[in-house]
């Protein structure tokens, strides 16, 4: 195990916000002289089980943590789940099901250990433990704090100040998920800008009950390839964590280069030395594509693996830099019953070749849309498609179509 200041360092490492360092070095100091492992708590709701980079970010940083030699719980929410996180929402959400949580919970638990590693991973269910309350229990959790302190977060303040309901039932959600905190005696919980208030709350219920307060650690919310909004697949500038290897590495090579280095803190593993070593190559002069590069082929290896990441490469210079056909492309079954153009555009929406039949529309209006070298429009939607055809989507998406 490092020692704790070197630990600190990586730690840190892209971190918007830590509460507060000093007691991390001790946690950090009293886990190497007893060789125990800390606890990392990182809960998730099942609402939204597609994952994408933004999403990673805290993965990734708990996976460093792990590497550090400590050990994450992961909580599934499938008991607050049925509440539903009222963060930045402007009226209450309606609850899930206990099939849809079970089966969202599943699919992520799925996407998690693309990151995560499991033998130094354990999953629990805050239904566990939470189901078990009795009403006394729940008085006692709710006596914990006020009215006016609830009234602190900004999405319940928004709301009261607008004249919006707001269930009473929801002042219950940071509480409950406080009590995650206390019932596996988190060491550290992470959670994204937005969730200040609820990991907080578990600093406050620990201490309330006599535990040792948790380390509270806050990333930044992760800029998608527009540069400009959050990343959202809702918004289409997302890199998911399933999509194919050249597509992932096509993608990276998008960001803008005001993002490189965020990419490199917040969703990869390099170290922070290495990682001012290439602040000081841009700031050089060198250019940036060079480094994103670098960017893609580690992000690329990260999901895909060393032979994936190079075809992708491979692929991406071949079609990209020489504005070639390259040889080795992704492969589209065609239907019989839906052998057109217009027929296959649900499977490219599947693949993520486009967002929607609107977006394949509107490129085959801009020329944008090729199927053997030859530019197609409307007028070609019912054209029947051939095995072995090549097609074209934009500048830089490739597809051999198959029987």
């Amino acid at each position: 195990m490092l020692e704790p200041k070197e630990q600190i360092k990586i730690i840190c490492k892209g971190t918007e916000e830590l509460i507060n360092e000093e007691e991390l070095l001790a946690k950090l100091e009293k886990s190497c002289r007893e060789e125990r492992p800390l606890i990392i708590k990182l809960g998730l709701d099942p609402s939204a089980p597609d994952i994408h980079l933004g999403h990673t970010v805290v993965l990734r940083k708990v996976k460093q943590m792990q590497d550090l030699g400590h050990r994450a719980v992961i909580i599934i929410g499938d008991f607050t789940g049925k509440i539903g996180d009222p963060t930045g929402k402007s009226k209450t959400r309606i609850p899930l099901s206990n099939e849809q949580v079970l089966e969202n919970a599943e699919t992520y638990c799925e996407q998690i250990f693309k990151v995560l590693d499991k033998e130094k991973t354990e999953v629990r269910f805050n239904s566990e433990w939470l189901s078990r309350l009795n009403f006394e229990d729940v008085i006692k959790l709710a006596s914990t704090t006020t009215v006016a302190r609830m009234l602190e977060r900004d999405d319940f303040q928004n709301r009261y100040r607008s004249q919006l309901p707001i269930g009473i039932h929801e002042f219950f959600y940071p509480l409950m998920q406080a009590y995650d905190s206390v019932e596996i005696k988190a060491d550290i919980e992470l959670g994204g800008t937005d969730q200040k208030f609820n990991v907080l709350m578990g600093r406050t219920l620990q201490k309330s009950v006599g535990q040792e307060q948790q380390i509270a650690m806050f990333m930044p919310i992760l800029v998608g390839l527009d540069g400009v909004e959050k990343m959202s697949k809702s918004l289409g500038n997302y890199i998911g964590v399933n999509e194919p290897s050249q597509i992932m590495f096509k993608k990276v090579m998008e960001i803008p280069d005001k993002l490189i280095i965020h990419y490199f803190e917040l969703v990869t593993d390099e170290h922070p030395d290495t990682i001012e070593r290439i602040k000081e190559k841009l700031a050089s002069g060198i250019n940036p594509k060079d480094v994103k590069l670098i960017l893609a082929d580690i992000i690329t290896k990260l999901y895909h693996g060393e032979n994936e990441a190079n075809k992708a490469r491979q692929y991406y210079e071949v079609a990209f830099s020489k504005k070639s056909i390259p040889d080795d492309i992704p492969e589209l079954l065609l239907d019989l019953e839906n052998d057109t153009i217009e027929g296959i555009v649900p499977q490219l929406i599947a693949m993520g070749i486009v967002q929607s039949k609107s977006e394949f529309i509107r490129l085959v209006k801009q020329n944008g849309v090729q199927v053997k070298g030859e530019k197609i429009d409307l007028d070609d939607m019912k054209r029947v498609l051939c095995c072995g055809d090549v097609l074209r989507i934009g500048k830089k998406k490739f597809l051999k179509l198959i029987k």
